[in-house]
């Protein structure tokens, strides 16, 4: 599902850049480690700020970065254009890796979630995709808007979002095990259960 107007000037703005810098990367390193060398795929990577941190703070050798969008790919495009063959880029839809990049079973070292997976529909394919193009060992990062925060006023006014079959904290982690995706206590929730984020690893 398609970002409307209000949310795409909020998840450019400098203010969402800044936490994404100076909170959620660093903690999601804290939580599953850095990813030097990796061969990796963001889904739903916007305007590519969040596949900049995958390279330069997690030091991931490659990514390939999908998004339903195209304008937002060609944003991502420019933002990246100096780090040349180091990032690929696609539209495409995170539930099908496949027809993105060829993604076959055990491709990636590592799978990026920047808060895309509850805006789409069918969360729980996007969770099966990529538990499936990860390795043996593999690390799903991922930070995400729960059901709880949709719920709330602001959400439900100023953006859309899919209004059925949304996660909560519980949920989302439940989920997880069922493709073989192992957190421990690598998470954590912020602003009561509004957001989690975490690392699960792939058994």
């Amino acid at each position: 599902m398609l970002m409307n107007r209000a949310e795409t000037l909020l998840v450019n703005s400098p203010a969402r850049r800044w936490l994404q810098r100076l909170y959620e990367a660093p903690l999601l390193a804290r939580l599953g480690g850095r990813t030097p060398g990796a061969h990796v795929v963001e889904i739903g990577c916007g305007s590519g700020y969040g596949t900049k941190l995958i390279l330069d703070t997690f030091g991931a050798a490659t990514v390939d970065a999908v998004d339903l969008d195209p304008a937002m790919i060609e944003r991502a495009r420019r933002r990246l254009a100096r780090y040349g063959n180091r990032v690929r880029f696609a539209v495409g839809d995170a539930t099908d890796l496949r027809a993105a990049f060829d993604a076959d079973d055990g491709t990636y070292d590592a799978v990026f979630d920047f808060g895309i997976i509850h805006h789409i529909p069918a969360w729980r394919d996007a969770v099966a995709e990529a538990a499936r193009v990860l390795k043996p060992g593999g690390r799903f990062y991922f930070e995400e808007v729960t059901a709880t925060a949709l719920a709330r006023p602001t959400y439900r006014n100023l953006f859309d979002h899919p209004t059925k079959d949304r996660f909560t904290a519980g949920e989302f982690l439940a989920e997880l095990p069922r493709h073989h995706l192992k957190t421990d206590e690598r998470w954590r929730t912020r602003i009561g259960s509004d957001y989690l984020l975490g690392v699960a690893e792939h058994s």
